[in-house]
């Protein structure tokens, strides 16, 4: 019996050329970043690079030589799914806890600070929108896709600005969410290298910009426990380590179908395609906690000797989690459809609300860290300011300038914010299926960030508030 399908046509080996593709263009990008001093020294990440590299060349192809390298809806898959398998991998790991204490205030601190940035950038973006809908006639909720591009990168951004496009009629929105998270990196590595200027000239940076960290100094307890499985066995271990995302990212899945299932029953009225829309939105989310789920079982197995041998490796779910966002970030990028540039209702809300955001969160941090974190404001400042503008990765490579070794509290925070942020950013992220639904609703959403900011704010400078009152 045949099915019809030569080993030679397209559909084969399209996924494997659209991956080759984004390889090297990872690759020439690397390239590039190493042999010019000055790509170098604006910290730019390789994806980021590649990602505009392979964009402009498909874009040269598609016009000129009538030649489509790679299919865009295979890369916002690519990009959807790199962001939920990345928090599976990262949820999966084994965090020691701190033996010092450092980060009992830090952390949460932290998390209040991530949400307080993302409902600024929510605020900024939405009175810009909202105010050129009546100008332009542009999407009155676009303004919101500000911290899902921003603060939460490109894997939200796609989510999002899709299914503003596919439920709610924003034209080009899957672009629109995609440029927004894309010139997070370009502002991300601007405005780390303005800092990092700044810094040399008042004489507390000393180091070169863009110099790549040195693993001589790891130990062998960093690439492996003392109980874990063998390397190579009846099952590799690198295997077993995807084997296991994969299945978190599984249980997910089937979490969510259900849901659907309850959905199409009409049981939730007009609520259900909000609900809907929500939960696909927040796979990651979904993935993150079914991963805690399976790391926690696995755990409980091992202490009651049920399972022998630790199977999760930290450093190899490291590899894992930083493979899939590199492929998010780069199929974000090459994914942009650039003709959508051209019309004034894309544009022209995509440029404001990005310097705005940009420059919005720069002075925003710059305050709080002087605050919030004067024992190490620079680190502070640094690694949030990257992650809210790129991603958690962004926000690492620019950590790493001022705090090579990640000895300062700044590296903690970076890991245990989560818990906070996802608790006092929930409210937030159940308004992305409100603002949408008319003009009406999103001024109400306008107005309640506005108010969630404000609480944010009080917790955060509690210290200085009490103070002044006693």
């Amino acid at each position: 019996m045949t099915t019809g399908m030569n080993l030679w046509d397209a559909n084969v080996w399209s996924f494997v050329i659209t991956m080759t593709l984004l390889f090297v263009a990872m690759i020439v990008a690397n390239t590039l970043r190493n042999t010019i001093p000055a790509l170098r020294r604006l910290m730019i990440p390789s994806s980021v690079l590649g990602g505009f590299i392979l964009l402009i060349v498909n874009t040269f192809c598609k016009n000129v030589l009538d030649i489509q390298l790679y299919q865009t809806s295979m890369l916002e898959i690519l990009t959807y799914h790199g962001l939920g398998l990345g928090f599976s991998a990262m949820a999966l790991r084994t965090v020691d806890k701190k033996q010092d204490n450092r980060s009992k205030t830090g952390a949460f601190d932290s998390g209040v600070t991530v949400v307080s940035t993302y409902l600024l950038q929510a605020v900024l973006g939405l009175i810009v929108t909202v105010i050129l809908f009546y100008a332009i006639n542009s999407f009155f909720a676009s303004g919101i896709l500000l911290p899902m591009g921003y603060g939460q990168g490109p894997g939200q951004a796609y989510t999002w600005g899709h299914t503003y496009e596919a439920s709610w009629g924003f034209a080009n929105g899957t672009s629109f969410g995609l440029a927004v998270s894309s010139m997070g990196f370009v502002c991300a590595s601007i405005g780390g290298v303005v800092y990092l200027t700044s810094m040399r000239r008042k004489g507390r940076f000393t180091g070169e910009m863009g110099k790549d960290a040195n693993d001589a100094d790891m130990t062998i307890d960093e690439y492996a426990g003392k109980n874990e499985i063998p390397l190579s066995e009846s099952m590799d271990k690198f295997t077993i380590q995807v084997a296991l995302v994969f299945f978190a990212y599984i249980l997910a899945f089937l979490f969510m179908k259900g849901v659907n299932v309850i959905v199409d029953t009409g049981v939730l009225g007009g609520l259900g395609k909000t609900v809907q829309s929500m939960i696909w939105g927040f796979q990651f989310l979904f993935g993150t906690l079914f991963a805690i789920l399976v790391r926690t079982v696995l755990n409980k197995l091992r202490k009651k000797n049920v399972v022998k041998r630790d199977y999760v490796n930290n450093f190899m779910m490291n590899r894992i989690s930083g493979f899939m966002f590199d492929i998010m970030v780069i199929a974000s990028i090459a994914a942009i459809d650039l003709n959508a540039f051209l019309v004034p209702s894309f544009i022209v809300p995509l440029t404001i609300i990005c310097v705005l955001g940009a420059v919005g969160s720069y002075i925003y941090l710059r305050v709080i860290c002087r605050r919030v974190f004067p024992m190490y404001e620079d680190a502070a400042f640094l690694s949030l300011y990257g992650m809210l503008t790129g991603t958690a990765s962004t926000g690492a490579i620019l950590l790493r300038e001022v705090d090579p070794k990640f000895e300062t509290q700044a590296s903690d925070n970076l890991v245990y914010h989560q818990p906070w942020a996802i608790l006092f950013g929930f409210p937030m992220f159940l308004l992305l299926g409100v603002a949408p639904q008319s003009v009406g609703k999103c001024l109400l959403t306008l107005g309640i960030c506005v108010a969630l900011l404000a609480v944010m704010n009080v917790i955060l400078f509690r210290k200085a508030i009490f103070k002044k009152k006693k």
